[in-house]
C-alpha cells in the first residue's frame, strides 16, 4: 500500500525555527512533496503493508522479546535482592591473577622484538582473512575453513559470511592471544600457568557464540519460534538463578530423571554398618559362587559413590559382582558442620580402618582387595603406608583409578591452591559454618573444562531455550557433596601444595608415611586426558610404591575412562609390564587393546582373590542390615 500524498502547509504559514543547537530533533517525521500523479508508488516498510499472518508473527515475536526482557530483569533483580546481605570476598582478585598477567606482560615488556613478531603474525592472519571475505563478497567461491572447534560446527557459521567472518576472527585473537602467553619465557612454571589457564577462560567466554546477537544458530531459533526459544531461555535462566539461591546454577542434566535407588544406583544389596563418618554396602551375589577374598571400594568424598553404579548397563558394581567378586563399597557422609574439624587423621582411622575391619568381619576373611577412585585412592595410598609401618597385611592387594599420590604434576588444580585462593575457600567454609558447599567444588571442575560444562549449557538452555539433557553421568556430577573444613584445607595444602606424600613428610598421628614401604601388588590406571588426575602425574605416583606394580592407561578421560563396560566397546587402553623412568619410555613400549580395560584388570584381580566359596547373602551375615542399598547417606543433598 502506498502513502498518502502530505498536505502541503498554507502559503502563509511561518517558517519553521531552525534547530536549536545541543536539542535532539523532533520525531515527527518532516512534509514532504506531494508525488507527480503519474509516479509509480514507491515501496514501503509501513506496518499495514504485511499480511495478517506476518502481522501476527511481528506482533508475537514483539511480545515474545518484551516478555523474556522482563523474566531477565526480574530474575536478575530478585538474585542482588537475595545477595545483597552477604558479605563480599575477602579479595577481589581471589585467584591472584593480576600478579601472573603482570609477570607475563613484564617479559613481554622486555623482548619487544617477540611482540612486534606476534602482531606481524596476527596481522597476516587477519590479511588473509580479509582477502577471503572480498573475494566470497564479490562472488567467488572460497571454500570456508572446515570448522573443527565444535562450539561452530553448525553449518550456520559458514553459510553466512558475516558470520563465518565473525567465527574465524574470535579464532584467529583468542589463538594468538593463548599462544602470546603459553610461549612467555622466564617466568615461572606456575606463574605462567596461572596466567595461560585465565587468558584460556577469558578467550572462551568471549566467544561470539555465547551471546544472542551474534550466534547464528540461535538467532535462527528465534526466528523459527517468534521469540518463544528466548522466552523457554530466560524461564531456565530464572530457574537456575532461584535454584542456586541468586548465584546462576546451570543446569547440566534434567536432575527430575533420575532417582537413586529407582532408575539410577539400583545395584540389589543391603547396608551393613552405618556410622557418624560412612555406611558400608553389600552388594548381592551374581553368581553362584564368589571368591573367598572380598573386594572393598573407596570412591572419593567429593563425589556420590554411584559414579560406580549408574545404570545397570554401565554399573561396575554389576559387572563386577557378575564377575564372581563380592563387592563392598564405602558411601561417604554428606558432612555439615558437626564434621568441621574432622581430618585426614578421622577419614583414615573412622573411615578406611574400620570400613576394612567391618568387611573382614563380615566375611570371615583374613584379608581383602581394595579399590580407591580419585582422592579416595589418595586416602588408601597414605592408609597402606599407615599400615605397612605397623605390620598391618589385612590388604592384599590394591587398585586405584584416577588416583595421585605424587602432586608435582597434578594439572590445572594446582592453579587453586595458591594461598589467596585458599584464603578465599576458608572464608567460604566459615561463612558456611566449617564445611565447603559441594557448589564450590563444582564450579572448580567445571572451570577447568569451560566449553564443554558452562559455555555449551549456556548456549543450549538460555540462549536455544532447550531442556537440559536427561544424560545419568551429569546428573551425577552435579549432585556433589560438601567437605569438612579441616580436612580440605590439609588436602590443599599438604598434598597439592606441599606434595607431602610422595615427598615422604606427610604424618597421620605422629607417623610419617613413606610409600615405598608398601610392598603389595598394586594395579594403576590412569586415563589419557585426565584434567584432574593427569596421566604422567598418576604414572609418577605408581613408581613411588615398593611393591610389584601394573600401570595401565586407558582412553578418555576422568570419569568415562574409568566407567566403560566392555560391551559399549568404546574407546581402548594400552598396557605394559614395564615400568621405566618415565611415561614416554613407558607409552614407547606399550600395547594398545580396542575397547575397556575392565577384562584387563579382572585378569590381574582373579588370581589374587581366593579360591570359590557358596555366594554370600548380605543378610546372613553377622552384621545385622540396616536398609537396601544404595543406603541413607547418598540422598543427602547439599
Amino acid at each position: 500500500m502506498a502513502k498518502r500524498p502530505t498536505k502541503a502547509p498554507p502559503q502563509d504559514a511561518p517558517a519553521a525555527a531552525p534547530d536549536k543547537a545541543g536539542r535532539p530533533t523532533s520525531a515527527k517525521p518532516r512534509a514532504q512533496k506531494a508525488a507527480p500523479a503519474d509516479a509509480p508508488p514507491s515501496p514501503t516498510p509501513d506496518f499495514m503493508a504485511f499480511g495478517a499472518e506476518q502481522r501476527q508473527q511481528l506482533e508475537t515475536l514483539s511480545l515474545n522479546l518484551a516478555k523474556a526482557a522482563m523474566m531477565a530483569q526480574t530474575a536478575v533483580a530478585e538474585a542482588a535482592l537475595s545477595q545483597a546481605d552477604r558479605p563480599a570476598a575477602l579479595s577481589p582478585d581471589p585467584f591472584n591473577v593480576a600478579p601472573a598477567m603482570n609477570a607475563v606482560m613484564s617479559s613481554l615488556a622486555a623482548r619487544p622484538e617477540k611482540l612486534f613478531q606476534a602482531q606481524a603474525d596476527l596481522f597476516g592472519r587477519y590479511m588473509e582473512l580479509w582477502s577471503t571475505a572480498t573475494r566470497r563478497a564479490m562472488g567467488e567461491t572460497v571454500e570456508s575453513a572446515p570448522a573443527t572447534d565444535k562450539r561452530f560446527r553448525d553449518p550456520a557459521w559458514s553459510e553466512n559470511p558475516m558470520f563465518d567472518m565473525m567465527r574465524q576472527s574470535y579464532l584467529a585473537t583468542s589463538d594468538w592471544m593463548n599462544s602470546l602467553v603459553s610461549g612467555v619465557e622466564d617466568v615461572d612454571p606456575r606463574v605462567k600457568r596461572r596466567a595461560e589457564f585465565f587468558t584460556r577462560l577469558l578467550t572462551d567466554a568471549f566467544s561470539p557464540a555465547n551471546f544472542l546477537a551474534s550466534n547464528p544458530v540461535a538467532l535462527k531459533a528465534l526466528a523459527e519460534t517468534s521469540g518463544e526459544s528466548l522466552v523457554r531461555g530466560m524461564q531456565n535462566f530464572a530457574a537456575d538463578l532461584e535454584r542456586g539461591a541468586g548465584k546462576l546454577k546451570i543446569s547440566q542434566a534434567d536432575h527430575g530423571r533420575f532417582v537413586l535407588g529407582e532408575n539410577v544406583a539400583t545395584a540389589p544389596g543391603q547396608v551393613v554398618w552405618r556410622d557418624e563418618l560412612f555406611e558400608l554396602i553389600q552388594y548381592d551375589a551374581a553368581t553362584e559362587t564368589q571368591h573367598a577374598i572380598p573386594l572393598l571400594i573407596f570412591p572419593p568424598w567429593i563425589n556420590k559413590f554411584y559414579i560406580l553404579d549408574l545404570q545397570p548397563a554401565n554399573s561396575l558394581i554389576r559387572w563386577l559382582s557378575a564377575q564372581g567378586f563380592t563387592v563392598f563399597v564405602c558411601s561417604w557422609v554428606n558432612p555439615d558442620r558437626d564434621k568441621a574439624e574432622f581430618g585426614l587423621d578421622d577419614y583414615m582411622n573412622k573411615g578406611v580402618y574400620r570400613a576394612v575391619e567391618k568387611t573382614l568381619e563380615q566375611t570371615g576373611q583374613k584379608q581383602l582387595n581394595a579399590v580407591g577412585y580419585c582422592i579416595g585412592g589418595t586416602m588408601l595410598g597414605a592408609t597402606l603406608a599407615h599400615m605397612a609401618a605397623h605390620g598391618d597385611q589385612r590388604v592384599a592387594s590394591a587398585t586405584f583409578f584416577a588416583a595421585q599420590h605424587d602432586f608435582a604434576e597434578a594439572g590445572d588444580l594446582l592453579l587453586f591452591t595458591d594461598e589467596h585462593w585458599l584464603a578465599e575457600i576458608e572464608r567460604r567454609m566459615d561463612e558456611a559454618g566449617g564445611v565447603l558447599p559441594g557448589t564450590a567444588m563444582a564450579d572448580t571442575f567445571n572451570a577447568l573444562r569451560a566449553n564443554d560444562l558452562i559455555w555449551s549449557f549456556f548456549v543450549s538452555n538460555y540462549l536455544m531455550g532447550k531442556d537440559p539433557p536427561a544424560f545419568d553421568l551429569l546428573a551425577w556430577n552435579a549432585d556433589q557433596t560438601r567437605m569438612p573444613k579441616r580436612l580440605h584445607l590439609q588436602y590443599l595444602r599438604l598434598m597439592y601444595g606441599q606434595n607431602a606424600l610422595a615427598k615422604g613428610e606427610l604424618e597421620v598421628g605422629g607417623e610419617r608415611l613413606a610409600l615405598s614401604n608398601v610392598r603389595i601388588p598394586l594395579y594403576f590406571q590412569a586415563s589419557r586426558e585426565d584434567h584432574i588426575a593427569p596421566m604422567n602425574s598418576v604414572y609418577r605416583s605408581a613408581r613411588l610404591f615398593g611393591g610389584p606394580v601394573t600401570y595401565t592407561l586407558a582412553g578418555s578421560g576422568h570419569i568415562a575412562g574409568v566407567i566403560n563396560p566392555p560391551a559399549a566397546n568404546k574407546y581402548q587402553y594400552w598396557s605394559n609390564d614395564a615400568l621405566p623412568e618415565t611415561l614416554e619410555e613407558w607409552q614407547a613400549g606399550a600395547e594398545a587393546h580396542p575397547g575397556s580395560w575392565w577384562s584387563h584388570w579382572a585378569a590381574w584381580l582373579h588370581p589374587k582373590s581366593g579360591a570359590q566359596v557358596p555366594a554370600r547373602d548380605p543378610g546372613a551375615g553377622p552384621l545385622t542390615p540396616i536398609e537396601p542399598a544404595p543406603g541413607a547417606y547418598v540422598k543427602v543433598k547439599s
